[in-house]
């Protein structure tokens, strides 16, 4: 069985297909997924998809691409993250690829959705985009390391994801591993332990090859399991085993929450 450990259920591009998008998960074997918060004023959708099926599962926090909305604070994002099926704090992190100028309330937004973790107990979703020099800064100030976490569609070279693995944290592939010119990201794959790895789409976005260009969804995490598998010359059986069990225990979900599987 494979499982999305990332996806955006909620947004329009998704939201209106979810039966059949439910239906294609089970026909994939795709047995779970983790619909993850962007924005606190789309909570409230987020965490209706979880409480409504019983094989997904939603976490809280606020994208750092979002600049003009509602800002966390510590006491919101606990109290959010102590509802039903809410398994992880964000997706946070820093993105210094589309924004410009100072970007301090991005690393103080940060700061809030560490604080929380380490408050609730429950990981981190951490999004870093040409920042991961300082997205590593702030999770080592503020002890990531206590609450853990996994680092989301990792674009990084071998050397980040190195300093992420030792403060504790997972590494987490989407479809751009399939892409032909994804090479240093390949390097990654091939190199991250397997009990450290998780795998997802980050739909509707970056969808794995053979579908590179189409709307993405949690269906094709399968794609990116068997990009890994062929890089580390594995049966995709043993990625997706190892993937699965990882997600289980990081988000302290149970194995027996999922429907039966074709």
């Amino acid at each position: 069985m494979f499982v999305d450990s990332h996806c955006h259920l909620d947004f329009p591009e998704l939201v209106a297909d979810l039966p059949a998008l439910l239906d294609a998960m089970r026909d994939a074997r795709v047995t779970h997924a983790l619909c993850i918060s962007v924005d606190l004023a789309a909570w409230t959708g987020v965490h209706a998809l979880a409480l409504a099926h019983d094989n997904l599962y939603a976490t809280a926090g606020v994208h750092p691409d979002y600049a003009d909305t509602e800002e966390p604070t510590v006491e919101r994002l606990v109290e959010l993250a102590s509802r039903p099926k809410v398994v992880a704090i964000g997706e946070t992190g820093l993105d210094y690829y589309r924004r410009e100028g100072d970007l301090g309330w991005q690393r103080e937004r940060f700061r809030v959705h560490v604080r929380a973790a380490r408050a609730t107990g429950k990981p981190l979703v951490i999004h870093t985009r040409s920042a991961a020099d300082d997205t590593l800064a702030v999770m080592r100030e503020e002890g990531a390391r206590e609450a853990g976490g996994v680092m989301h569609c990792f674009t990084e070279n071998w050397d980040v994801a190195k300093a992420a693995l030792d403060l504790g944290f997972h590494i987490s592939f989407s479809g751009i591993v399939s892409f032909r010119n994804a090479v240093d990201l390949q390097d990654v794959a091939r190199r991250v332990p397997l009990e450290r790895m998780l795998i997802e789409t980050d739909s509707p976005y970056l969808a794995p090859v053979p579908h590179r260009g189409k709307r993405n969804h949690p269906a094709l995490v399968v794609h990116v399991a068997e990009a890994i598998a062929r890089l580390r010359g594995v049966d995709v059986e043993t990625v997706a085993r190892a993937t699965s069990d990882n997600f289980f225990r990081l988000f302290e979900i149970p194995h027996d929450t999922a429907p039966p599987v074709h």
